[in-house]
């Protein structure tokens, strides 16, 4: 999601959950430098500093999608202050986890009850793009071809669920 947000220029908002004890944002993800980066002590992502960059974005209904780990925790908890907000929110279920995979279901049923769109990556990336046209299609499709195997895979497991 992070090489589609590049391509489709979608900002990129992501949070550390207590770093000072759990640790930092992994290497791994390679977050691009425009990221807006805070850590927090609450749960939900809504604090002050992603409040403030939302409010400064244009609109004021947004789209926003969420990935994360501990579906039933933070996930939700941002989810649902978004959705208080009045914005569109996606949860990318092939995006999120947790500790105790069990949660991840009832936390995704959960959601999707409270008006939150429940989807996967590609049909997000789909939406955003609405048309084969634009310039950015061929890199987003040859990025969804690229990363089909994890997806399914994500899919499939959530589909037992």
């Amino acid at each position: 999601m992070l090489k589609a947000s590049a391509i489709l220029n979608v900002p990129v908002y992501a949070t550390t959950q207590n770093a000072a004890r759990l640790g930092p944002i992994c290497s791994e993800l390679s977050l691009p430098p425009s990221t807006l980066h805070a850590d927090k002590t609450a749960f939900s992502m809504m604090i002050p500093a992603l409040q403030s960059a939302l409010d400064d974005s244009q609109g004021t209904s947004k789209q926003i999608a969420i990935v994360g780990i501990e579906s039933h925790i933070c996930v939700t908890q941002t989810a649902l202050d978004l959705m208080k907000m009045g914005h569109q929110v996606y949860v990318l279920a092939d995006g999120v986890s947790s500790c105790n995979e069990g949660e991840v279901g009832i936390a995704l049923r959960r959601l999707a009850h409270a008006g939150v769109t429940i989807t996967t990556s590609e049909s997000w990336l789909y939406e955003c793009m609405r048309d084969a046209s634009i310039p950015e299609f061929k890199q987003i499709a040859a990025l969804v071809k690229e990363t089909k195997e994890t997806t399914r895979e994500a899919v499939q497991t959530l589909c037992k669920m």
